[in-house]
């Protein structure tokens, strides 16, 4: 019974299509623990961008075949779709993070990093966890 969990995973190629490596992609079971991360992000200079999940997104994977799809069938939103996908295998009220990779580089650095390798996610981790814990945040 986790107060909150937190992964760190690629969905990045289509996180980087979406918005480049400036940012990194975030997903979460609860907007209050997405909001909280895009803040930590901006704070940092590890900056976040939110995506959706869940909702109408299910029907992207559903298949006939298997219990569900991993992603969807075309190459739009395949982010979403594969983070909706993860969020199957958590439970509701466990507040959950999931962070991508797309900026661990980015030319010029980012945030204190001023090299090519950003080593993305260390601060933002720390923030992430420092704030959850002095608010209390809980799942919407």
């Amino acid at each position: 019974k986790p107060d909150i969990l937190i992964d760190y995973a690629t969905l990045t190629g289509a996180v980087i299509r979406a918005i480049d490596t400036r940012r990194s992609g975030v997903f979460s079971n609860s907007d209050e623990l997405r909001e909280l991360a895009i803040a930590a992000g901006d704070a940092t200079g590890e900056r976040v961008w939110g995506f959706p999940i869940g909702e109408d997104y299910w029907d992207g994977i559903h298949s006939e075949i298997a219990d569900i799809r991993q992603c969807a069938t075309s190459n739009n939103s395949d982010h979403i779709y594969a983070a909706t996908f993860l969020s199957r295998f958590v439970k509701p009220e466990i507040p959950w993070l999931h962070v991508d990779l797309a900026s661990e580089s980015h030319k010029g650095g980012l945030g204190l990093s001023a090299k090519d390798i950003t080593g993305f996610g260390i601060r933002l981790s720390e923030e992430i966890l420092r704030r959850f814990s002095s608010k209390g945040a809980k799942k919407k």
